[in-house]
This record gives C-alpha cells, sequence and structure tokens, in this order.
C-alpha cells in the first residue's frame, strides 16, 4: 500500500481487517478516513463514521436503532454472550430501554451518588498509600483497576475473596464485542458470563433473604426490590445488567484513569499547569475523554435511509460510530492533535449522547476527578519506568501495563 494515495487507503480501508498493531494507534487511520472517506463502507456493507457531526446524529437520530437481537445471531448463536449482549441496557431500543432505564437508575441517583462519593474517597486515600510505599509501581493492576474494583464490588456487594475475578470477567465478556473474535475467545467470553451469573444469583439469593443488610454504598437491593409503574427488573435483566454495570463502570472507568495518566506524562507542561492550579482537574479529565477515549467505536442500525454529509445510507446498514475520530475532528476541536487541559468548549462525546449516553458519566466522572486529583498531588515526581503495553481491543482503548515512578 505504500504507492498508494491517502484517498486509495481510505476507500481500501476495512474495519474487519484492522490488526492488533493498527489498533494500538488507529488515530492516524481515523484522521485519513475522516480527510478522504468520512462515510466510509467496509466490504461486508456496514459504514464507518469519523465526522464529528455524523457520530452525533447517528446518536440523536430516531431512525437509528440500537437492537443487536438479530446482528449477534450469527456471531453468538444462543450461548450465553448472546443473552447478556442482548439483555443488557446498552444493546436495546425503546419501550425495553426506556423501562429497564428506569428500573436501573435506582444505582445512580444523587443519593446514592452522595453515599459513593466518601466510599471512592477512601478507596483511593488507601490506594495511594500503598503506592507511596512501593515507590515504583504499575499503574493499571494497582490502580486504575484496583479503584473501580472496589467502588462496583461495594455497590453490587461482591465480596472480598472473590473481587479479582472481576476483571477477567469484563475483559472476556467485552472483547467478544470487536470486529474479529477467535472461536477460543468467544469461548472464554461465554465461560465468564456463565461463572459471573453463578456469583450474582448467589449474591441476589442471599438479598432477598436479608434485604436490610446492605452495605453504604450498595445498590444491589435498590435493583432487586425497586418498581417503575408497579414494575420490577425480570430475574435476566437484572443479573445480566448487574454484568453489565461492572463492565460499563470497571472497564470505563479503569481505561480513564489510565489513559489520563498516560496523557499527561505525554504532555509534561500539561501535568504542571494541572500541579500548579488543581481547579483544571475538571478540564482535564474532560480533555482525557476526548483525547484517548475510552470506548472508541459505538454501533447504531439505521431503520430507514439517513443522509449524512452528502451520503445517504440505506436502511438495515449496521453503522460504526467512531467516537475516537469524532473527538479529534478538527471541526469541532481547535488544534485537536494536541493536549489542552484547559479546552474549552469541549463538547467530548466520549459517554455517547442522547437516550443511550451512559448512566455512570457521573460517577465516572467522579472516580476521574478524585482519582488523577489526588494522585498529581501526592506524586511531584511521577515518571515512566519502562514501556507501556496499550491493550489490542479495536472498541476500547486502555492500557495492560502502564509502570511509573514517583521517587
Amino acid at each position: 500500500m505504500a504507492n498508494m494515495s491517502n484517498l486509495e487507503m481510505a476507500k481500501a480501508f476495512n474495519l474487519s481487517d484492522f490488526d492488533n498493531v493498527a489498533a494500538r494507534d488507529p488515530f492516524p487511520t481515523y484522521r485519513m478516513l475522516r480527510e478522504n472517506d468520512p462515510v466510509h463502507r467496509n466490504a461486508d456493507g456496514s459504514y464507518f463514521l469519523t465526522r464529528y457531526d455524523d457520530v452525533v446524529q447517528s446518536f440523536k437520530h430516531p431512525a437509528m436503532s440500537s437492537d443487536k437481537k438479530i446482528a449477534f445471531k450469527p456471531r453468538f448463536g444462543d450461548g450465553p454472550l448472546y443473552t447478556h449482549h442482548t439483555t443488557s441496557l446498552v444493546f436495546n431500543d425503546p419501550p425495553i430501554h426506556t423501562r429497564v432505564r428506569k428500573l436501573l437508575a435506582a444505582a445512580f441517583t444523587p443519593r446514592k451518588l452522595a453515599e459513593l462519593e466518601p466510599v471512592v474517597e477512601r478507596v483511593i486515600d488507601e490506594l495511594l498509600d500503598k503506592l507511596e510505599a512501593l515507590g515504583d509501581f504499575e499503574i493499571i493492576e494497582d490502580y486504575a483497576l484496583a479503584l473501580p474494583t472496589q467502588v462496583i464490588s461495594d455497590m453490587l456487594g461482591v465480596p472480598e475473596g472473590q473481587r479479582h475475578l472481576l476483571r477477567g470477567y469484563s475483559n472476556l465478556i467485552l472483547g467478544a464485542l470487536d470486529p474479529v473474535v477467535s472461536p477460543e475467545g468467544l469461548r472464554a467470553g461465554e465461560g465468564a458470563v456463565l461463572e459471573f451469573e453463578e456469583m450474582l444469583n448467589e449474591l441476589i439469593a442471599k438479598r432477598r433473604e436479608n434485604p436490610d443488610s446492605s452495605q453504604i454504598g450498595e445498590v444491589l437491593s435498590a435493583l432487586i426490590f425497586g418498581e417503575v409503574d408497579g414494575e420490577r427488573l425480570s430475574p435476566v435483566e437484572l443479573v445480566q445488567n448487574c454484568i453489565f454495570l461492572l463492565n460499563a463502570g470497571h472497564e470505563t472507568t479503569a481505561n480513564l484513569i489510565g489513559n489520563s495518566i498516560d496523557m499527561l506524562l505525554g504532555a509534561p507542561d500539561q501535568l504542571q499547569r494541572l500541579r500548579d492550579d488543581p481547579e483544571l482537574i475538571h478540564g482535564a479529565i474532560e480533555e482525557s475523554l476526548r483525547y484517548q477515549s475510552p470506548l472508541q467505536i459505538g454501533n447504531r442500525k439505521a431503520m430507514e435511509d439517513v443522509v449524512f454529509g452528502e451520503t445517504t445510507i440505506p436502511a438495515r446498514s449496521f453503522i460504526h460510530c467512531c467516537i475516537a475520530a469524532a473527538n479529534r475532528d478538527p471541526a469541532q476541536f481547535y488544534d485537536p492533535e494536541n493536549v489542552n487541559i484547559a479546552r474549552n468548549p469541549n463538547r467530548q462525546i466520549a459517554f455517547g449522547l442522547g437516550k443511550h449516553i451512559c448512566m455512570g458519566n457521573t460517577l465516572g466522572r467522579i472516580e476521574g476527578r478524585v482519582a488523577i486529583g489526588k494522585f498529581i498531588q501526592r506524586f511531584p515526581n511521577l515518571k515512566r519506568n519502562g514501556d507501556a503495553q496499550l491493550s489490542p481491543r479495536v472498541r476500547f482503548r486502555g492500557f495492560d501495563k502502564l509502570p511509573v515512578s514517583v521517587t
């Protein structure tokens, strides 16, 4: 492809061929597509959107569907991955989506978030004390993952002895959503769903027997017993959406923390700016969400013909909405390839928009602000301490390893 023009390379792009190497630095490819073929048709007939306005339209347009019952059948069959991904909130349309979202909202009321904030502060302070004693450590395992694992475990009432299992479950279940997944990967994802289901069924049974034994920050009772218009979550909806809460909150927060620290280490002027003015932490988190969006690619299906720019995408087409490309679109963001923690306005769309905007976006921002703000102030000598290792997944962006030293 060395002799091909950018236009020819853009036209030849196929998401299913996007390999692990390209996934670690996808931004040049996304820029090439945005500049040369922004409404790109893949070999399988699906479309790939890279402009900000087009991705926003795909999230808000009433003709766009998130239901995946038909799309996921060839990949997952009738197995546990199919049950999970077609029952969880993110892959459903109204009226099911509306009903389930209202019932899940019990986990994110202002009162519940007020209960969780001191839990977040306590967990972070305890983690920072441990990290300070270590001096050299690995950000992802020791900090970025430890925080959301603890918080989600508290929300679901997961015992200490089982919390170490959650990261593996999340990775395997979400990994099954990548464009290409091996048979081994699918089997591992199915096993993760089944094991997590078993754990949750035990926790739910215990909470039903002792509904008043919830700890501060736990939302499981609210999910079990909560009602909207006389309806409750069915047993399947309850279990699968507890899995969804783990995957959504755990993955996004861990990646947000790791991505933020990497971003600041790569922009030392901005890191110093944040140390000099801690109030910029709000802008720093928004900039991190823009610059390295934890969820890189979302999906929709057009239920009727929809026009994007000068291109009409026909009804029944599957659409890949590239959040990562949209968040670096120069038509929306000045100097988008560089970091500016005081960027204003910053209309990043990392949490989505419209009726499917991430329910946990407020909690995720709280975790990110406290985790990064306290970390930066605690460790003025922060520096890299070895090679970082990005996860090779296409749809989600985060690090597997990010070694640092704070001495």
